[in-house]
């Protein structure tokens, strides 16, 4: 509303009043009132409707005002069709991106502050499970094409929602990436994850970018001690939040990291922890079994059976183990290989060699392809790295190393 300021003061002056004289009948503050004349600070409602009643304006001043408020609204939306508009007619992008950005354009002109993308961003945390990797990849890459452009285009109250929207997408790119053993290129979207996130403000998307970097740090070549030591910075932004599943991921991704850095009894001080948070979280969080974004109790368990893995406690290790894999859903049967896999390394840790080694094995194997992936390779090789130096000879210990290679 450039220049609403100057109506204001124009009104004020034509009746004869200072400004300082006028601050005080209507109580707010000189320097206030001066910001806002001048055009270094918005007017509000409440200001406007002062002026208008001081100055006995008939209510012409507050329809100034709004009528000054739809006039930058429109601006608004305009800025935002031509940016999507533009995207779409550019003959070198992909025609679907075409299609989405227009699609998204009209739902602008509609309605405004519609909030698409957060729903868009819990399809894409169901659909991390569910679709084929290169499908969603696809999409995804597609989405945040518009979404960019989107951002772009808007420097107002959505923009916050649109970033926090970007961060948490940037995070399922980043776990493409890191599971197709793109580790470099992760490496990248992990850090812009995290750029967008602290623009947005969202402190729960701040928190959520760096858990997954952490919990993926522990099975991407990264050294253990880089790992934990990259948790230990982002722990005080958990001062004073709440129960959460970005809480939640990154304290489980702090105590993986603790275990393959051999700082056993820290890692169960912080499942432990972690226990305690879980117990704390909102229902429809647990129970969101199916999505990227909840955090429901076979995790817990995951975890558990992880960290008590690496520290040799076996027996406790076992009942996290047979809790895992009475909860986890069909959908996720790369994660209930991993769960296995840590219950081969147990009967490795257990004295029970060539068993472990086979059952690692043949769990690889019994896993269709299309699930395989680096991440899955990588607690293959954790299992090969609890053999003991002696026992490596062994020709199953090699066909199982051979199974972790691309």
């Amino acid at each position: 509303m450039d220049g609403f300021g100057d109506i204001l003061r124009q009104h004020r002056k034509a009746a004869g009043w200072s400004l300082r004289k006028f601050a005080e009948l209507t109580a707010y503050d000189f320097g206030y009132l001066g910001q806002i004349e001048r055009g270094d600070r918005s007017a509000n409602a409440k200001v406007v409707a002062a002026y208008d009643r001081m100055l006995s304006a008939g209510g012409a001043l507050n329809t100034a005002y709004a009528s000054g408020e739809v006039g930058d609204q429109d601006m608004h939306r305009r800025a935002l069709l031509q940016a999507m508009g533009a995207l779409a007619a550019v003959p070198a992008v992909d025609r679907l991106v075409g299609w989405e950005a227009l699609r998204q354009g009209l739902g602008a002109a509609v309605d405004l502050d519609f909030d698409e993308w957060t729903e868009i961003v819990d399809d894409y945390g169901r659909g991390y499970y569910l679709q084929s990797h290169d499908r969603l990849m696809a999409q995804l890459g597609r989405d945040l094409t518009v979404l960019q452009h989107q951002i772009a285009a808007d420097d107002g109250q959505r923009r916050p929602v649109l970033l926090r929207a970007a961060g948490r997408l940037s995070v399922i790119i980043a776990l493409g990436l890191v599971a197709a053993g793109q580790v470099g290129v992760a490496r990248r979207w992990w850090a812009t994850a995290q750029r967008v996130a602290d623009e947005s403000g969202d402190a729960d998307t701040r928190v959520l970018t760096r858990a997954w970097d952490i919990t993926n740090g522990c099975c991407d070549g990264r050294p253990a001690a880089q790992v934990v030591a990259l948790s230990d910075q982002v722990l005080p932004l958990l001062n004073g939040a709440v129960p959460s599943a970005a809480v939640c991921g990154l304290l489980a991704g702090r105590a993986q990291a603790l275990s393959l850095a051999g700082r056993h009894d820290d890692a169960v001080a912080v499942v432990r922890h972690l226990s305690d948070q879980v117990e704390a979280l909102p229902a429809d969080v647990v129970a969101d079994v199916e999505s990227l974004w909840g955090w429901p109790e076979h995790r817990l368990a995951h975890t558990q059976s992880w960290v008590y893995t690496h520290a040799g406690r076996l027996a406790d290790a076992a009942a996290a183990q047979e809790r895992a894999l009475a909860l986890y859903p069909p959908s996720q049967q790369r994660l209930r290989t991993q769960v296995q896999l840590h219950q081969a390394a147990a009967l490795i840790r257990g004295g029970h060699i060539p068993d472990g080694l086979r059952m690692a094995a043949d769990l690889i194997d019994a896993l269709p392809a299309s699930q395989h992936n680096e991440l899955l390779r990588a607690v293959a090789r954790q299992v090969a790295a609890a053999v003991p130096d002696g026992e490596r000879r062994r020709p199953v210990y090699g066909e199982l190393l051979e199974r972790t290679r691309v």
